[in-house]
């Protein structure tokens, strides 16, 4: 099995600056794209950017030029750099990677998610 676990969500001030990461673990033989997603209360799930194993990114349009994702191959993690926090930012961020694992000597394709962390940001 693959897990992600999440860390590094806190309360942070209006323009101030947090980093989550994404730790994964398992039998990992490949992970092709990783992102962040978050919601908060009342809202469905959204984009908040994603990272291809090639290192392309994708990022939502309320993010641009105040988030940047990176992930280390290597360790197969993937970070989230916000800065200039707004209050529309608090929400329950979640990590999610998919790939290739390998289990009992058969390699399976997997997409998982992290529990999430949350960001809280005050007014």
């Amino acid at each position: 099995q693959v897990h992600l676990v999440e860390s590094g969500g806190g309360l942070v001030q209006t323009g101030g600056s947090l980093r989550v990461s994404c730790q994964s673990s398992g039998q990992i033989l490949r992970i092709a794209d990783m992102g962040w997603y978050r919601q908060s209360p009342g809202r469905q799930r959204e984009l908040v950017a994603t990272v291809s194993g090639d290192g392309k990114t994708v990022y939502a349009d309320s993010v641009k030029g105040r988030f940047t994702i990176g992930r280390d191959n290597a360790e197969n993690t993937v970070y989230l750099q916000m800065s200039s926090l707004k209050p529309e930012n608090t929400a329950v961020y979640y990590c999610d990677a998919g790939g290739t694992f390998t289990r009992y000597g058969q390699n399976r394709d997997f997409e998982v998610w992290g529990q999430g962390t949350l960001v809280n940001v005050s007014s």
